[in-house]
């Protein structure tokens, strides 16, 4: 039988946070390694290799954290008290990357050390954030609800901050450093309430099973190796978010050496977010349809379909390149929330096979793959254009044309093929709505004999 829904207000206060302290991500890719190597001077593939660099760390704190927060007792529950740890750092961070200083007092040690503690604060709220709302339900469909709220506040979040950036760009404060500052004040100012309102006022579940003897850290992680499920869905989101990232990264990059037009870049990313946030019940009830997996699928290969044409775009079509922006962005609403929902899912295989709920170890990995996925995507979008001869700061008169079509072709031929080969990882996905139902009332069972 179904669970019953949760309420409105439960499901608005849990995903408020994410209004706020999911922006820390967005800079990452849309504003940092260009504002890096064209306002502060530093090689933009250095610049990307460091951004890469830092992500190394998450290798070996992100399945601690999981483990950590999975075992974790105490009265306040087992997720609150790291998202409450976490919170400091991700915003001293985020101000130290986001707010560096001038040209020539910037190093590439600075973004290298401030970014690695950015990502750590993140992954302490963040994971266990995550693994709080995939226990918050047991239904199939509730947990997509749940989290198309939770991205939905992200999303509208950064429409917000897109929002601040227009204000100030209509008003001739358009500077990329002053653009960075008020995305940092949004951050430290807004992120403490918010949270602070959802540790409050929502439960944290208690874990449904587990009672009995831990598994080794090494037994956990071979058991979510051994999860066909999970590989699947992991395999196919790091093909997935690595194209989102590369275009990401080179959009502004883009729109100024290839369109000449870099003033349409926060109305262009405003407007997809827009068509992101617009498109969620689209695809809720694409998936109710056909099921998650494939509405992820489908999701991906839109963004491949809209993406071929964006290397034949040059100087004076700006329009046409936000227009498909815009439309391949209505995508995200699915590749986004529905994925994560699906790994919430992927976790009752295993509990049926370990014993234990183990939400924080599979959050972990999964934001493992994210992460090495959002680096990756960084990597190759600032490598390979600068393998070509791209480099910011010789434009404008030391950019060949052979350079700048390189550009084009990572920006947006390489991601739909990235999005055509991890696609079909979906199709023919093992964990359906019936499924999940029998891994759930399995699970009813044995906690009822125990």
């Amino acid at each position: 039988m179904a669970a019953s829904p949760l309420p409105r207000r439960t499901l608005v206060l849990y995903g408020l946070p994410n209004l706020s302290y999911s922006v820390a991500s967005l800079p990452l890719a849309l504003f940092v390694p260009a504002f890096y190597s064209d306002d502060l001077g530093l090689p933009l593939a250095a610049v990307g290799s460091a951004i890469a660099a830092s992500r190394v760390l998450d290798v070996v704190t992100d399945p601690l954290i999981g483990v950590l927060s999975d075992r974790t007792r105490s009265r306040f529950g087992r997720r609150k008290p790291w998202v409450v740890l976490g919170a400091p750092l991700l915003l001293l961070s985020t101000w130290m990357v986001f707010v560096p200083g001038e040209r020539g007092e910037v190093s590439l040690t600075h973004l290298l050390v401030w970014t690695c503690l950015l990502f750590l604060g993140f992954t302490l709220v963040d994971l266990p954030y995550k693994a709080w709302g995939a226990e918050l339900s047991d239904d199939y469909a509730e947990r997509s609800r749940i989290t198309a709220i939770r991205e939905g506040f992200g999303f509208a979040g950064q429409i917000g901050l897109l929002l601040l950036l227009l204000a100030l760009g209509s008003a001739g404060i358009d500077a990329p450093s002053t653009q960075l500052f008020a995305v940092a004040v949004t951050i430290v100012v807004c992120t403490p309430v918010l949270l602070t309102a959802a540790l409050v006022c929502v439960r944290e579940p208690p874990p449904r099973v587990g009672a009995g003897a831990q598994l080794g850290a090494w037994r956990g992680l071979a058991l979510v190796a051994a999860n066909p499920a999970f590989l699947r869905m992991t395999g196919s989101v790091l093909f997935f978010v690595t194209g989102v990232v590369i275009q990401g990264t080179l959009h502004r990059l883009v729109l100024q050496h290839a369109i000449g037009a870099p003033d349409l870049f926060p109305l262009m990313i405003f407007l997809e977010n827009v068509a992101t946030l617009a498109a969620v019940p689209i695809w809720l009830r694409v998936s109710d349809r056909i099921g998650k997996h494939r509405a992820v699928a489908l999701a991906a290969l839109w963004l491949a379909l809209f993406s071929l044409p964006l290397p034949l775009l040059g100087p004076g079509q700006g329009a046409w390149l936000v227009a498909l922006i815009v439309v391949r962005g209505s995508s995200f609403a699915s590749i986004l929330f529905l994925a994560n929902s699906i790994a919430a899912d992927v976790v009752d295989h295993d509990v049926v096979a370990s014993g234990q709920q183990r939400t924080g170890l599979f959050f972990a990995v999964w934001g493992m793959v994210i992460k090495l996925a959002v680096a990756l995507g960084v990597l190759l979008g600032t490598t390979l254009p600068a393998a070509f001869g791209f480099e910011p700061s010789l434009a404008p008169s030391g950019v060949d044309a052979r350079a700048l079509f390189a550009l084009r072709a990572v920006y947006g031929w390489l991601p739909a093929a990235l999005m055509a080969i991890g696609a079909p990882f979906l199709w023919r996905f093992p964990i359906t709505r019936e499924t999940q139902e029998a891994l759930r009332a399995e699970i009813d069972a044995r906690q009822a004999e125990g």
